[in-house]
């Protein structure tokens, strides 16, 4: 017997190198504290989602142009894209400008392809970018572009057709060099493009700055390669996917047609989702199959929730981790981990570094911080838990505050597992409360309490006898006094009363 072998031919890749542009100014964003490709939604800039768009792609090459405050993009760029390579144009003269200068910084392969698109191209998807690159590559075209039919065009350059009508592309013609006619034409282009690289390099050095602007324009390359007779081709793409960030309601807009889509995909994955337009989600959020989120959640950073937990109404999670089974009602949570199922609030806030072990139950108004709250203990009401440990099977009375800062160093509380404590206690950090021990409703703990015991902290009680009825004569609480049996004591109580010993004090508490 014969063993066959097929011999499969093999191709060598094309070269891919990619050029971004990302060196404007952003005027319109009006922004002092930002450049315009750091502004950003759902947890990126939008440089970020542009760069995060481009890495499936695996490029030979990606070159990114900076210019107006380059050295926070750049350090952006280092953190989000460490590989890619920051090209600074001094003067903003044009995007042709833009690319000739990247173009410097890579060496020519004859064969390659080169992807051109914006920084400030948020909603672009990957996809569509593979499309572009294969389309670009089966029909030999010198230069394939993105384009789009925009509702309304203003400001966006505008394609010609061969003919009007054609497949390809005779040019682009920017909005302000544009004629009547011209700009009555709604397919635009998304400066995305696929060029040949020698191509492309031939043609940039061709431009010219006579326009309206004065600057090197990049789609006047594909009227300088058409008339040199070659091929320019056009792939459509959706006006929202295409559309660029210019300005805060372009931005808002934006990041609504991303929310809308991270929705669809967490609802198509299991989630459900009782009002799509109130839930907005951040890319890093990671949501199991059969969690509930009820109107007006927030959940942001790189947050998770477990299976058949239910988040909201009115909640807003970052960084948070979620298990399974839990319920949050009107929570706002940072930088905590929630175990499986937990209960927490209404009205509950657990700050950085609050950790809830599976079945804690925290209730309405209470703020946690640094803190651990262990398996099963309960947290029910109006209590501040800062810096605490709280063991297993615990219950924190009502108005609880542990007081962690004498002022200029923060203390820990430890209470032990099976612990009752008290209605409007205060433990004055550090203090240790042992397993099993209780402490008295209104106690103020400043020393350990040992295992098993019970830790009395506060003033013993006296009764005035007809305080009311001497010091508030003729009120309506001395008539309901009298009416329930109340008198005056004789002089020797009434001596005792220590209202009476500093004459004028009535009114000075």
């Amino acid at each position: 017997m014969t063993e066959s072998h097929t011999v499969q031919a093999t191709t060598t890749p094309t070269p891919l190198h990619v050029i971004v542009l990302a060196a404007g100014e952003g005027t319109r964003m009006k922004s002092h504290a930002l450049p315009k490709v750091l502004h950003g939604f759902a947890g990126r800039t939008l440089l970020g989602h542009v760069v995060a768009a481009l890495e499936p792609l695996a490029a030979d090459a990606t070159l990114v142009v900076v210019g107006h405050r380059r050295g926070e993009v750049s350090d952006h760029l280092a953190e989000i894209a460490p590989a890619s390579i920051p090209v600074v144009q001094e003067e903003q003269l044009g995007t042709g400008h833009a690319v000739a200068l990247a173009l410097d910084y890579l060496p020519a392969t004859g064969n390659g392809t080169v992807l051109v698109l914006p920084g400030d191209a948020p909603l672009i998807r990957t996809e569509t970018l593979t499309a572009l690159l294969q389309r670009h590559q089966a029909s030999g075209a010198a230069v394939t572009l993105l384009t789009s039919n925009a509702p309304d065009p203003t400001g966006y350059g505008r394609v010609l057709r061969v003919g009007g009508t054609a497949d390809a592309v005779a040019r682009v013609v920017e909005h302000a060099d544009a004629t009547d006619a011209e700009r009555a034409i709604t397919e635009v282009s998304a400066l995305v493009y696929a060029f040949d690289e020698t191509l492309l390099r031939d043609a940039v050095a061709k431009l010219s700055n006579d326009n309206a602007q004065g600057e090197h324009y990049l789609p006047d390359v594909v009227r300088i390669l058409v008339t040199a007779g070659q091929p320019a081709i056009a792939v459509l793409a959706p006006a929202s996917e295409t559309a660029g960030v210019n300005d805060r309601v372009q931005l808002a807009a934006a990041h609504r047609v991303y929310n809308d889509r991270l929705v669809e995909m967490h609802m198509r994955n299991g989630v459900s989702i009782v009002d799509p337009a109130t839930a907005w989600f951040d890319v890093g959020v990671k949501l199991a199959a059969d969690v509930t989120i009820e109107p007006n959640v927030q959940l942001k950073g790189v947050t998770s929730v477990g299976r058949g937990s239910v988040i909201g109404p009115d909640v807003t999670l970052t960084d948070t981790s979620v298990g399974q089974g839990t319920t949050l009602d009107r929570v706002v949570a940072r930088s905590s981990v929630i175990g499986n199922d937990v209960t927490a609030g209404p009205f509950a806030y657990l700050r950085p570094d609050t950790v809830l072990r599976d079945g804690v139950h925290i209730g309405t108004y209470v703020e946690l911080k640094n803190s651990e709250v262990g398996v099963g203990s309960k947290v029910p009401h109006l209590t501040y838990v800062g810096d605490a440990t709280i063991g297993e099977q615990s219950n924190i009375g009502a108005a609880t505050v542990f007081v962690n800062y004498d002022g200029v160093h923060k203390h820990r509380s430890v209470i032990g597992n099976h612990a009752r404590t008290g209605a409007d206690n205060m433990f004055v950090a550090p203090v240790t409360v042992g397993d099993g021990a209780y402490t008295a409703a209104g106690s103020v703990i400043t020393e350990d309490v040992p295992a098993g015991a019970m830790a009395v902290g506060r003033a013993r009680q006296r009764n005035i006898a007809g305080w009311v009825l001497r010091r508030r004569a003729g009120t309506k609480a001395a008539d309901a006094a009298l009416a329930a049996g109340a008198r005056e004591d004789d002089t020797a109580a009434a001596q005792s009363d220590p209202t009476t010993s500093s004459p004028g004090s009535e009114g000075r508490g």
